[in-house]
């Protein structure tokens, strides 16, 4: 049986910042034995028939903004595209928020968090073996989750801090899981990154995307 494969949606516009998205596609290569990588403001787009998970990453664009940037209005269409097609799906921070506008879900601007965050996890196999701190960076924020979406995360200023479907294989985290010490200067030049009482001592978040390939492992097996 071959490895299964995880597609990396890429959603950074400012080359300047896809350092992120190169972050979590180095997590996820780690993670899963096939990993490959689209950009999709770029135009490009994944072959569902080839994909055995996605993640979709974060980005400086707003998930608000699709009057400016038609490939976000595309990107939803893809959201419940996966959905139909029961492919496992992780959404991260842009991804995050998309998943959930996708599916009449609310997301607006709010003031920028830039920092480690303590969070109230849900007992959940994404998040097994997962620091309740976790590292954010966003100015946008889910006030309502999509249809079909439950909050499986939450923070004290941020009720849907994470969601997953109720039926579907789709899980979506606010927080970046691939955010570790060695972003720490372009963290606080891009983003204001501050550390009080928690830092980056406290984080293993990229343990999510371990979880998330194991639960795509587990998906491939059972068909």
């Amino acid at each position: 049986m071959s490895s299964p494969t995880i597609t990396v949606v890429r959603n950074e516009i400012d080359p300047g910042c896809e350092y992120h998205c190169d972050a979590l596609a180095g997590v996820v290569s780690d993670a899963a034995a096939d990993a490959r990588a689209v950009d999709y403001p770029a135009g490009e787009r994944p072959v569902l028939e080839e994909t055995d998970g996605v993640v979709i990453t974060g980005s400086t664009a707003g998930v608000y903004e699709v009057d400016d940037r038609p490939w976000i209005a595309d990107q939803k269409r893809l959201v419940r595209e996966l959905i139909d097609n029961e492919i496992p799906t992780l959404g991260v921070c842009f991804g995050h928020q998309i998943a959930n506008a996708a599916l009449g879900g609310t997301v607006e601007q709010a003031e920028t968090t830039a920092r480690p965050v303590d969070a109230d996890l849900a007992d959940e196999p994404l998040f097994d073996g997962v620091s309740s701190v976790v590292p954010v960076a966003h100015g946008d924020v889910v006030t309502e989750p999509g249809d079909g979406m439950d909050a499986i995360a939450s923070a004290d200023y941020y009720p849907a801090f994470a969601t997953r479907h109720r039926t579907a294989p789709l899980w979506t985290v606010q927080f970046h899981p691939e955010f570790t010490a060695a972003l720490r200067e372009r963290l606080e030049a891009d983003f204001g990154w501050t550390e009080a009482e928690r830092g980056f001592g406290d984080v293993n978040a990229t343990r999510v995307v371990e979880n998330f390939a194991s639960i795509v492992d587990d998906a491939t097996a059972a068909e």
